[in-house]
């Protein structure tokens, strides 16, 4: 070949799930598109080699709380994740979040319309958004400035809300939007049925997702983690749409392989439903989350207060500082203990089962604030280890035979099922996502399967990972040798179907 390319990747085994090739090749980039994926000998302007590396998809995560922060998105590139979406709580307004964003980001980004900010836009007329919509770093970040209530949590709709409560989602929809993010399960009391049946309507109306925390996370009745999740299950068979459950296994629990045997069989049955679980038996969130009430977190899960630790200390909590924490500062963050290791790993190995990190807020170790700038530095924060090492936690967990599967089948739980999950429920660029071929986005990620590493514990929840050498954006390089790239800003918006954005 005659032809010399922007960057050409030389001689790394080339990974691409949907078609399943996984051999050795030369990837040819042209812009922000690959423009060759060979066996034949080809230059570019740039060259990286990649013997003894795997040249797969860049990393998608539809849970990442840290979509739209400097120091969370660093953490996920050096993590191979080149698309985080902010999918969960999500955010509002909608249009806000992405106009803030635009020419900011090294990564791809995307939001959902979420039902929280929505709820306490609607509760709350004092509520003011400091972090364009991004409704956990308002309750985490700048609570008493924000005027954040907890409203959304714990009050109940009148019917006029409720008609709001669609009315504002759907805006969201329309601008921008790629689902409905729809954590019930921190609104356990507050939210109502009508509520959970309008999320899965508009879902079904746009051919779009629910991206749901289900409202119970109990392994015991009468509020079963797989109770939950019929709650959305039931107005999906009606109104249609997709639904993503995030998290399945800290809900379900020791009952995660009898849920995954209802979704194989809804699957089966033509619905859109996918799982997701992140590689670890403890999660974070706030101390006021419903699950964590000692008469759930106790008996229905299994724990106690002191496996509950307070993030900005490390400390497990007593009953009294719970206490206290719940009536002084209910959004404090904080980490739990929850299912076991062994119900993790079962789940992951599922065929049906996508990978997302959950990633949540840093704080800094010296100031409790949390982390929001590019140049935080990696040791200075206390947080889940999750927002540092999921992707490459799962990888070394293959190669360490903890969990039965080929790396082939790992990358596509963090690239391509996840793209076409998505690009099959009303996300259409994701059809250019999670693949290395021709004519696809040249987001690609780089890693030595032999020696790639998650770093992160929990009582270093920041460290990088390794074994990652190099990671693409949309063509442009943002991790080079292992080192992020500062002021390059190749990430672009993910928008979802209904959008009236142009």
């Amino acid at each position: 070949m005659s032809n010399t390319y922007d960057i050409v990747i030389k001689g790394g085994r080339v990974i691409d799930p949907e078609t399943g090739l996984d051999a050795i090749r030369n990837v040819g980039i042209n812009g922000a598109k690959i423009a060759v994926v060979t066996e034949d000998d080809i230059q570019g302007k740039e060259t990286i080699d990649a013997t003894d590396h795997v040249v797969a998809p860049g990393f998608i995560d539809m849970h990442h709380h840290n979509a739209g922060v400097p120091f969370g998105e660093k953490l996920a590139l050096r993590d191979g994740v080149t698309t985080p979406m902010e999918l969960e709580a999500g955010v509002y307004p909608v249009k806000d979040w992405y106009a803030a964003l635009e020419g900011k980001c090294r990564s791809n980004y995307a939001a959902s319309s979420g039902a929280l900010p929505v709820r306490e836009h609607l509760f709350n007329p004092n509520f003011k958004t400091k972090f364009a919509g991004d409704f956990c770093y308002d309750g985490l970040g700048a609570p008493q400035q924000s005027h954040f209530s907890m409203k959304w949590s714990t009050q109940i709709s009148t019917d006029d809300q409720i008609k709001q409560f669609e009315i504002l989602l759907e805006e969201g929809l329309a601008d921008g939007a790629v689902g409905v993010g729809y954590p019930v399960g921190y609104m356990v009391d507050g939210c109502t049925q009508q509520e959970s049946m309008i999320a899965q309507k508009l879902a079904g109306k746009y051919g779009q997702s629910t991206f749901v925390h289900a409202r119970f996370s109990s392994q015991m009745p009468p509020t079963s983690g797989i109770l939950g999740f019929m709650e959305l299950m039931a107005p999906q068979e009606v109104y249609g749409g997709g639904i993503v459950i995030q998290h399945l296994h800290a809900q379900a629990l020791k009952d995660t392989m009898a849920s995954l045997e209802l979704i194989d069989r809804a699957r089966e049955k033509g619905h859109q439903i996918l799982a997701e679980i992140y590689p670890y038996n403890y999660g974070a969130s706030i101390v006021a989350a419903d699950y964590l009430v000692s008469d759930n977190y106790g008996p229905n899960m299994g724990r106690d207060y002191k496996d509950i630790i307070e993030t900005s200390t490390m400390t497990p909590l007593t009953k009294e500082r719970y206490e206290e924490l719940m009536k002084t500062a209910p959004s404090t963050s904080i980490m739990f203990y929850n299912a076991t290791d062994e119900d993790m790993y079962k789940g992951l190995a599922h065929p049906n089962v996508v990978l997302g990190s959950d990633s949540f807020p840093y704080t800094i170790k010296e100031t409790g604030k949390i982390a929001l700038d590019w140049n935080v530095p990696f040791d200075s924060v206390n947080g889940h280890p999750r927002g540092a090492g999921t992707h490459a936690k799962l990888l070394r967990l293959v190669r360490e035979k903890t969990i039965d599967i080929m790396l082939s089948d790992a990358v596509s739980k963090m690239t391509y099922l996840i793209a076409r999950y998505l690009e099959d429920n009303g996300v259409p660029q994701m059809a250019n996502k999670g693949r290395v071929q021709r004519g696809k986005d040249a987001d690609i990620t780089i890693f030595n399967p032999d020696t790639v590493q998650d770093n992160a514990t929990m009582q270093a929840g920041g460290l990088p990972s390794s074994g990652i050498p190099y990671v693409l954006v949309n063509g442009t390089v943002v991790v080079n040798n292992s080192e992020t790239v500062d002021n390059v800003f190749p990430g672009k918006p993910i928008y979802g179907s209904a959008t009236r954005v142009t």
